[in-house]
């Protein structure tokens, strides 16, 4: 049998896909990250040690600002959402304008810096997501 390029990249595929669930040591940052939280917004923000400044408080989101918790730098809006089409669709179109996301069952916490997210991950658990790099358009 003779192999041709695209068999040998569809064996390699399958090759680094097998290894790469046979690991004997496991992720090790997987390992640090509690299960996500759940709750509501102020139970979140307790957990983080902040008060939460309420800016919209609707039966679909709630959201609020927070300002430094004792394991994030900075501030970060914390949110919350009814269903998880609401949230995801609202991370889509945050998405859009930058920023660091932190994911978890129906919350969401956006940092404008990775530290911000992941030190609220150490308590939160959750999921890190990254918005749009507008820094780099434009130049040539």
């Amino acid at each position: 049998m003779r192999l041709t390029r695209p068999m040998l990249a569809l064996t390699g595929a399958a090759a680094v896909l097998a290894l790469a669930g046979c690991g004997s040591g496991g992720d090790a940052t997987a390992a640090t990250v509690p299960p996500a939280a759940t709750g509501s917004l102020e139970h979140l923000a307790a957990e983080v040690k902040c008060t939460p400044n309420i800016q919209i408080d609707a039966d679909e989101l709630r959201q609020a600002v927070c300002k430094k918790s004792k394991d994030a730098a900075g501030k970060f809006i914390l949110a919350t959402f009814a269903t998880d089409r609401g949230q995801r669709e609202w991370i889509n179109g945050a998405k859009d304008y930058g920023g660091h996301f932190l994911v978890g069952r129906k919350w969401v916490a956006v940092g404008d810096t990775t530290k911000t997210v992941t030190g609220l991950r150490k308590t939160l658990g959750g999921d890190i997501e990254e918005g749009t790099d507008h820094s780099k358009m434009g130049t040539h």
